[in-house]
């Protein structure tokens, strides 16, 4: 515990100079306004995100439907830009709105010709990803409030910085000027 203490700098050392306390109480200022900022600003960015990924999981889920789609031909070969080249099946399904579609569907394993699996489709029965998981947005929500801290502790320890760079600057000045005077007092108390 007492070694704690020295650390912290809260003993009363006779070598710890007024400029030492000067920065650890601005230092201990300086955290306890980044807690009463960075919580709040994180419980915030929390809120905003977590909001916003429950309408956008909501609206997902209102416009997407699951369906069964079943192989017609397999082993084809689609292309998705000039980067690569994947296998296709053909594969009809019908869509929320009770038409059959036919259409391309990226493979899957075992995929040949009767074989089924579920998808899921929009609103005019074409073929989209899965709708948002909430577990995507409590993640989200995490790194929000995280980011949100971070971004409004950052100015306190830019602040802490800029501080401890004076104080050290000026710490330099005091030694010099110790060391000075004791150049000086070396020259008058030599024995004669």
């Amino acid at each position: 515990m007492r070694r704690t203490w020295r650390r912290l700098g809260l003993e009363r050392n006779p070598l710890r100079r007024r400029i030492d306390r000067v920065q650890r109480a601005f230092a201990v200022a300086l955290l306890l306004l980044t807690l009463l900022i960075a919580v709040p600003a994180g419980a915030w960015s929390w809120h905003l995100a977590y909001s916003s990924g429950l309408r956008a999981e909501q609206a997902e889920h209102a416009a997407r439907h699951r369906v069964v789609a079943t192989v017609t031909a397999a082993g084809g070969i689609g292309t998705a830009g000039d980067r690569y080249v994947h296998e296709t099946v053909r594969a009809t399904w019908t869509g929320s709105d009770g038409v059959v579609r036919t259409g391309t569907l990226p493979s899957w394993k075992n995929a040949r010709a009767g074989a089924r699996r579920a998808i899921w489709v929009d609103r005019q029965g074409v073929p989209v990803v899965r709708p948002r998981p909430h577990s995507r947005t409590v993640t989200d929500a995490g790194y929000a409030a995280v980011a949100g801290a971070l971004a409004a502790g950052a100015p306190m320890l830019g602040a802490y910085l800029l501080l401890r760079r004076r104080c050290d600057r000026h710490r330099a000045d005091l030694w010099e000027a110790a060391w000075a005077r004791m150049d000086a007092d070396a020259g008058h108390n030599r024995p004669s």
